[in-house]
């Protein structure tokens, strides 16, 4: 920095890193930061960062050298980078690419860098049974069906595996691009999908074909997988969180490409077809009729010879889905997602199993290229009444964040918004069907959840396409994959305690591209002095990292100015 500033990050030596918020070079310094720490804190004058092996790690996965780590470090901070967080940062850094897994005639082998380390690791007891022959001072034979289960083993050792062992083709599947859509429309990928594409298939290499792509909700996830389809050539299992989405996949598989509908196989509670592309709910895989019961439909991954396997919204990915992707590492393997974030503390799961990150668009970079709305984000604290208020302080722990949820002052708000928003397409979203419900009567506007089956469902979201419905109260089962193209405004009503996921999945409802201004607005309603205000700080924090910006308003203040 030559510009007379200070910098504006200061390093702490148990990797935290704080970043004023208020220097003119935030945003600039903070999309670059955000590549590889994660924000931990986001109060209004400092964010707080820290950086983990894991972050670390995907940094060097997605392209980012350590000396440009270091240097950007260097550069930005007042004090310069700790001697103590530069030799650490090397320390795992150059853990990264030291232990490589190699396809040979006979099977696998894994290949050190350093010999003492493999000697190392060849002694404990826990690895021992994944290990065959010693090939060389820097080299021992791996079992084949150890592959998914060392890596898993080794990153929780603090090791992770550059995999290199090559993937197998798969059954043989035909298609192409359509040149034009059903409806006219030419069509034609853009630039980042592209590129995303080629960050997964990596040249066909054996470096290639495992990872994870993050793009906003409305980046078209969706079209990219397709894209990867249409590059390997082979059968594919996708795997989705719903019904829904299905359905959504399959709409664009047979919009966007020459397969036919006998081609592409549904597989769900109603519908148990297996084809050259199928795809699943992840529900249906991991049902089961008791806990001593087997999973049934876990056979689907041996059904065909799959030569793709595609993990829609990878950050929701069920513990017994992890057991059998262990088994299946001679696959390649998709990861699609808004965000890598895992409430469950998983994320090592998914870097070991599916892959490290391999492509990470910055969502206001999209925005800025006009591929998603801008959206406005706005907190609104409502009051609690006086009852509710010696409810909510009179009750036990767990009981506070549902009353604070509930508040019935939330319901005037959503009057309000829906006024000031009239004529323009609206979701209202919740955790508790109770308060939903309440919604639902007061409004007169159609309630969508779990319980609805799939059909009525398509009805009330294609009437809402259509604009027949101007407003949607959904429950958690519109947090994924529902293909909503006009919504401009969301009103959360009450979420997941502190979870940053469902926050980003939500904002995502909004954010594909509109006509005109090309605008959005999201709200979400809290309950002033309460948990529920807590937790919000929590669960904005992933899109805070991507750049957006929550004003905080009192609700009762914020109407009185318009009036």
């Amino acid at each position: 920095m030559n510009n007379g500033l200070q910098p504006p990050l200061f390093i702490l030596n148990d990797f935290t890193i704080l970043l004023e918020t208020e220097h003119p070079e935030f945003e600039s310094v903070r999309n670059r930061l955000s590549r590889f720490a994660e924000l931990i804190k986001s109060p209004p004058h400092i964010h707080t960062y820290k950086m983990t092996p894991l972050s670390l790690w995907n940094a060097l996965a997605c392209g980012w050298r350590p000396g440009e780590m270091i240097d950007f470090l260097t550069t930005y901070s007042k004090f310069g980078i700790p001697s103590s967080v530069r030799n650490h940062m090397l320390e795992i850094t150059d853990k990264f690419g030291l232990l490589q897994l190699e396809g040979t005639e006979g099977g696998l082998m894994l290949v050190s860098k350093s010999p003492a380390l493999l000697n190392e690791l060849i002694s404990y007891r826990s690895l021992s049974h994944f290990f065959g022959n010693r090939t060389g001072p820097q080299s021992v034979e791996v079992h084949a069906a150890a592959r998914g289960k060392l890596k898993q083993e080794l990153i929780r050792l603090g090791y992770p595996i550059e995999d290199r062992a090559g993937f197998h083709q798969g059954e043989a599947l035909v298609l192409d691009w359509r040149d034009t859509l059903e409806d006219g429309r030419s069509f034609q990928l853009r630039d980042y999908q592209i590129e995303a594409v080629e960050a997964f298939y990596r040249e066909g290499s054996a470096h290639g074909g495992s990872g994870v792509l993050i793009l906003p909700c409305g980046a078209g996830k969706t079209v990219i997988g397709i894209a990867s389809i249409c590059k390997l050539q082979c059968a594919t299992l996708i795997l989705t969180p719903n019904v829904s989405s299905v359905k959504q996949w399959k709409r664009e598989i047979l919009d966007k490409t020459t397969l036919s509908e006998s081609m592409i196989g549904e597989y769900d509670g109603s519908t148990k077809e297996v084809k050259p592309v199928t795809i699943a709910t992840y529900q249906i895989l991991t049902h089961r009729r008791s806990k001593e019961d087997e999973f049934r439909h876990m056979k689907l991954f041996n059904e065909r010879d799959w030569g793709l396997i595609i993990y829609d919204e990878v950050h929701l990915l069920p513990a017994p889905i992890f057991r059998v992707t262990a088994d299946i590492q001679a696959t390649r393997r998709l990861g699609l997602t808004a965000t890598l974030v895992r409430e469950d503390g998983c994320e090592k799961e998914v870097y070991s199993l599916i892959g490290p990150k391999r492509y990470d668009m910055p969502w206001k970079q999209l925005e800025e290229q006009g591929w998603i709305a801008q959206v406005e984000c706005k907190e609104l604290l409502v009051e609690l009444p006086e009852e509710t208020r010696k409810q909510y302080d009179e009750a036990a722990s767990r009981a506070k964040m549902r009353i604070a949820a509930e508040n019935p002052r939330k319901i005037d708000v959503v009057m309000k918004l829906l006024e000031q928003h009239k004529g323009e397409p609206t979701l209202v979203i919740g955790q508790y069907l109770d308060q939903l419900r309440k919604f639902a009567a007061h409004l007169q506007a159609p309630l969508i959840s779990g319980t609805m089956p799939h059909e009525e469902r398509e009805i009330l979201y294609q009437q809402f396409r259509e604009g027949a419905i101007p407003v949607l109260i959904v429950s958690k089962v519109a947090n994924f994959a529902v293909d909503l193209p006009d919504a401009s405004v969301a009103i959360q009503v009450s979420g997941s305690f502190g979870s940053r996921q469902e926050e980003a999945q939500r904002l995502g409802r909004i954010l594909r591209p509109k006509r005109g201004s090309n605008r959005s607005y999201f709200y979400s309603l809290v309950s002033g002095g309460t948990k529920e205000q807590e937790f919000a700080l929590n669960r904005q924090l992933f899109l805070i990292e991507q750049g957006y910006r929550y004003t905080l308003a009192n609700a009762e203040h914020e109407f009185q100015e318009v009036e």
